[in-house]
């Protein structure tokens, strides 16, 4: 008897917490899923992907601030939200933020594919850690971006491309209110 009221106990327990529900930095619901199926959400539902938000000293930056100076971001863990203006289609392995959908995007990656986003995540909005990287790209590299992924480069003349990326460590993607 001691053993059934126990399991049931226990039952009941993992019942319960499994109904509780994560909250993301504003209070809201998170849909838990680490694959890179497309996802539906609902306004105000997030996803989060990688380590944990606001559990590092990084420091919140505006991209306007990182794109007048990369180099003085470069290597230093920061925080940074926009909107996702493209994501990869094929893996959900980058996607290109910006402030907002009419400014100038930098590519995100996930560290050396940690982790993937739903291959509809574009339009969503976006909280990011990680770091700022400053480098030149291989013409190669960008005949691959180009041609493979669609990525708008722009061209040092023999081919290469200057850019500015971020790897995240994490992120959360949240379906705007409007």
């Amino acid at each position: 008897m001691k053993k059934i009221l126990g399991l049931a106990i226990l039952t009941a327990a993992f019942a319960f917490s499994g109904a509780a529900q994560e909250l993301n930095s504003k209070g809201q619901p998170v849909v838990k899923s680490n694959d890179n199926a497309p996802v539906e959400l609902k306004a105000g539902e997030t996803i989060t992907r990688g380590a944990a938000l606001g559990k590092s000293d990084a420091k919140k930056v505006s991209f306007e601030k990182v794109m007048k100076n990369p180099q003085q971001f470069a290597g230093k863990t920061v925080a940074v939200e926009g909107v996702i203006v493209r994501s990869c289609k094929k893996e959900g392995c980058w996607m290109e933020l910006a402030a907002n959908k009419d400014a100038k995007p930098v590519r995100v990656t996930f560290g050396d594919h940690a982790f993937f986003i739903p291959l509809n995540a574009a339009g969503l909005n976006a909280k990011a850690e990680g770091v700022f990287e400053v480098k030149v790209l291989s013409k190669e590299k960008v005949d691959h971006m180009v041609n493979d992924d669609g990525a708008k480069i722009e061209r040092n003349a023999d081919g290469t491309a200057n850019e500015i990326t971020f790897v995240a460590t994490g992120v959360e993607l949240t379906k705007s209110k409007s």
